[in-house]
């Protein structure tokens, strides 16, 4: 959930988080009190999306997983200051679900941040080269596809960056004391013009009375007037 606290508040959150087992579909609810507090320095505005095809969502939630998971990252951004965002399984996002052989996996998509600006190695996985290599089925142009193996399978064709800036804030309505100052009354900004509502409602009621008076004179005439012999 989003915090609606302030730029230095903490906003306290209470989900409810629903798990079931896989093998035996036992169901367990548990609800969890979460507080959400900003980022000590801010959102990170540069933001890779990696995704690692040998590992399903569980298995990259504990820490000793994502901290191994952000020790390559470091290699391949050649920077230190990096953190986990999010963290989606492949099924959330149109993925197939695997089948129950070989030991595959689903697939999770990770999002790391930082602050430092993307290496040579990342952005040359995203050129319009590499990409065009990615469409031929071929290896894409990234010097540091290897920096995950063998702990991690990271699909580099499904590489995405994005710098996220922080949106101006617009500053809100003033409110005043909620008193009338003196001098006079409330006028309304606009004057309303008078309308003539007769004609609207005639034409609204005479003629649906109209079309029944003719319906029933019809009906009439073909049940008294068509018989036979008359």
């Amino acid at each position: 959930p989003r915090s609606a606290a302030g730029p230095s508040q903490v906003s306290p959150a209470s989900p409810q988080v629903l798990a079931y087992n896989r093998r035996t579909f036992a169901t367990v609810s548990q609800r969890l009190l979460i507080s959400v507090s900003p980022a000590p320095g801010g959102d990170a505005p540069f933001q890779a999306e990696f995704l690692v095809e040998d590992r399903n969502v569980e298995e990259l939630l504990p820490e000793a997983a994502r901290e191994m998971f952000l020790l390559a990252s470091a290699g391949v951004w050649e920077r230190g200051d990096l953190h986990v965002i999010n963290v989606t399984s492949a099924l959330d996002r149109g993925g197939r679900v695997p089948l129950p052989i070989e030991g595959r996996r689903e697939g999770v998509y990770v999002r790391v941040g930082s602050h430092s600006p993307f290496s040579p190695c990342l952005a040359s996985a995203v050129s319009p080269q590499s990409r065009s290599r990615c469409h031929r089925g071929q290896r894409p142009l990234a010097s540091c596809y290897d920096t995950f193996a063998p702990h991690f399978s990271v699909r580099w064709c499904n590489l995405t960056l994005l710098q996220v800036w922080p949106s101006p804030t617009t500053p809100g309505p003033v409110w005043g004391p909620g008193v009338l100052e003196e001098g006079g009354g409330f006028e309304p900004p606009t004057q309303a013009v008078p309308r003539e509502l007769l004609p609207a409602f005639l034409v609204t009621l005479l003629v649906p009375l109209a079309v029944a008076a003719l319906l029933c004179l019809l009906l009439g005439h073909l049940m008294c007037c068509r018989r036979e012999g008359v």
